[in-house]
């Protein structure tokens, strides 16, 4: 008759609020295992591959022309290059973290109903934030029912592991007939011929769906699978483990090795070309020693056949000078001079320069060079 009061599901707004935490934990530290493991951003499409690591759509596309995951190098068997298998769980624990960062933001979050006022209460069962009128309207539309709801100081005062430990629902799948998704029927049943999770109508209505089995005792069954299946490969880690450490040693040994070599052969390397360097400088002494002699004796040589054309000059142009403005007592009393040392310079002959300008003895140094 609508005089029926809400039922005492929920906080009572009129309790004193619990002081926030001094310091909020640091969720992005937390939880950064929920992001693409290759860009480290969070997306709303996250795909699972069948080497179990978790790409966003965006590294996935840029990836598809290698045809491997870029972590591990498994090959990826679609030929999009994009998995079928969406990561459910880090894209569900994204959505519920960004929840839970509204609930430990400065300003807090807003009522999900009226948009207005500031939020006091969170409901799990509806996810929505409620101020005190919306959530008193909550109680009273939903008296017969029990909705779990806390106070979003409560839920500040808490950690993100609580908040989603708590916000993890026991039971929320769908029909998986036809049309029933659609419509919100909650699956109860598990119909282990067909594999898949039925409400009851399906279960009763349909002959063909047997046998049954409760969808918590399939979804524990599941979980305890991949427990199991995890110890094993726990144990069977070890022996990888054991062989990628013996990889590593000799990887280490290996270069080590190199190391060693590439030094020694730097050493050798430097030994030869200090021996190369002694050689030469002996091999140069030697040449330069044979040809001093050589040197000074065409040096002499030089001096003498420039000093012959320097007189022969000096006499040609004494000789023109006299023409040309001697008197007759001056010829007289200079010819004879002049004459003996022109007829002297006429006597001279030029010395052989094939034999001189040939270099000296240079056999040693060439078998020397030869052999180095």
């Amino acid at each position: 008759n609508g005089t029926a009061a809400p039922m005492d599901t929920g906080p009572q707004l009129g309790t004193p609020p619990c002081s926030p935490p001094s310091q909020q934990p640091a969720v992005e530290d937390d939880f950064q295992f929920v992001c693409c493991e290759r860009c480290r951003k969070e997306s709303p499409s996250l795909k699972l591959l069948t080497c179990l690591h978790t790409l966003c759509l965006d590294c996935l596309s840029e990836n598809k022309p290698i045809g491997q995951c870029p972590l591990c190098r498994t090959a990826i068997p679609q030929a999009s290059g994009i998995p079928d298998v969406d990561n459910l769980l880090f894209t569900n624990l994204q959505a519920r973290l960004s929840i839970y960062k509204k609930i430990i933001d400065s300003g807090g979050p807003s009522c999900s109903r009226c948009q207005g006022e500031a939020a006091m209460v969170w409901c799990s069962e509806c996810e929505e934030f409620l101020c005190t009128k919306c959530f008193e309207d909550h109680q009273w539309f939903f008296k017969k029912r029990s909705h779990e709801a806390k106070k979003v100081e409560e839920l500040r005062a808490d950690s993100a592991h609580r908040f989603l430990e708590d916000t993890r629902k026991s039971c929320n799948l769908f029909c998986s007939s036809p049309g029933h998704a659609n419509q919100g029927h909650i699956s109860s049943i598990y119909c282990k011929k067909c594999k898949r999770a039925l409400c009851c109508s399906c279960a009763l209505l349909d002959s063909h769906h047997a046998p049954f089995c409760d969808i918590r005792s399939e979804t524990q069954r599941r979980q305890e699978e991949l427990g199991t299946l995890s110890q094993e490969l726990k144990q069977k880690r070890s022996g990888f483990e054991a062989t990628y450490a013996g990889l590593k040693d000799e990887a280490t040994r290996l270069e080590r090795a190199q190391r060693e070599m590439r030094e020694l052969i730097r050493q050798r390397v430097e030994q030869l070309v200090g021996l190369i360097r002694r050689e030469e400088e002996e091999l140069l002494g030697l040449v330069e020693a044979g040809q001093e002699q050589g040197r000074r004796e065409l040096s002499r040589e030089l001096e003498r056949v420039e000093g012959v054309l320097r007189r022969m000059e000096a006499g040609e142009q004494l000789v023109e000078k006299m023409n040309l403005y001697a008197t007759e007592q001056e010829v007289m009393d200079m010819q004879p001079f002049i004459k003996d040392s022109l007829e002297e310079l006429q006597r001279l002959q030029p010395p052989v320069t094939g034999d001189r300008t040939q270099p000296g003895d240079l056999t040693e140094c060439r078998a020397r060079l030869q052999a180095l």
